[in-house]
């Protein structure tokens, strides 16, 4: 008879306003027998607003191969892991990937749990037509490669999708201007949390805001795609 294996629950977090979370994260969470979080301190304060109380383990960019093995161990013993991160989905611009492809590759069952994430959420308050869009999560920090990406994707007649921190956000406007030329461009702040804001104009606009007032938080940027009204 074959092992029993456990699932491993792909698990979406609110991006800002916990009341996000959905009923069925909730249960889940409550449910596994293990919670891989991001940070560890972060998800603390989201379980803690919901009043669960789930063993949690690290899993995060810098972990290492031996945490991996540690959590695929559990899984194959048959018990349940909710895989987080601190805000949104994982696999999207956050960490999970190497778990997930890892958990695929031994033939553990991956359930997604679908719930908030920025991308979506910024795209469907940009207004631009079509119902395409291209996600380039975080641009590169090199300047060259940023440079580089940003060319190969000039042309494509949809959204094009931008993280940015604000420590970078001066620099990926220049470098969408440089490479796109002065386009329609929203920027999503902060979404779903106190100090949301969504500003709207064009690149150069949005650098000559930006220039006068600093950047604080996360930032969304969706830029109208190449010949599209």
């Amino acid at each position: 008879m074959a092992a029993m294996r456990g699932l491993l629950y792909v698990v979406a977090t609110p991006i800002g306003n916990l009341e996000d979370i959905t009923l069925r994260a909730v249960r889940v969470l409550r449910e596994v027998d293990v919670i891989a979080a991001e940070d560890t301190r972060h998800t603390r304060k989201l379980l803690a607003h919901l009043d669960i109380h789930t063993p949690l383990t690290s899993f995060h960019a810098h972990s290492g191969t031996a945490r991996m093995e540690r959590i695929l161990r559990t899984l194959e013993e048959g018990k349940s892991v909710a895989l987080v991160t601190d805000a949104g989905t994982p696999g999207i611009a956050d960490p999970g990937q190497p778990l997930i492809a890892a958990a695929v590759e031994k033939g553990i069952p991956v359930v997604p749990m679908p719930g908030p994430t920025a991308v979506a959420t910024a795209v469907s308050v940009a207004g631009f037509p079509g119902s395409m869009f291209c996600f380039l999560g975080f641009l590169p920090g090199r300047p060259s490669r940023r440079k580089r990406l940003l060319e190969s994707v000039a042309e494509l007649p949809f959204a094009l999708v931008i993280y940015a921190s604000p420590y970078r956000l001066l620099e990926d406007l220049e470098t969408c201007r440089a490479c796109l030329g002065n386009r329609d461009i929203v920027v999503a702040r902060e979404l779903t949390k106190v100090h949301e804001e969504v500003l709207r104009g064009t690149t150069a606009e949005m650098l000559e805001h930006f220039e006068k007032v600093q950047p604080r938080g996360e930032f969304t940027l969706v830029v109208r795609g190449m010949g599209v009204r």
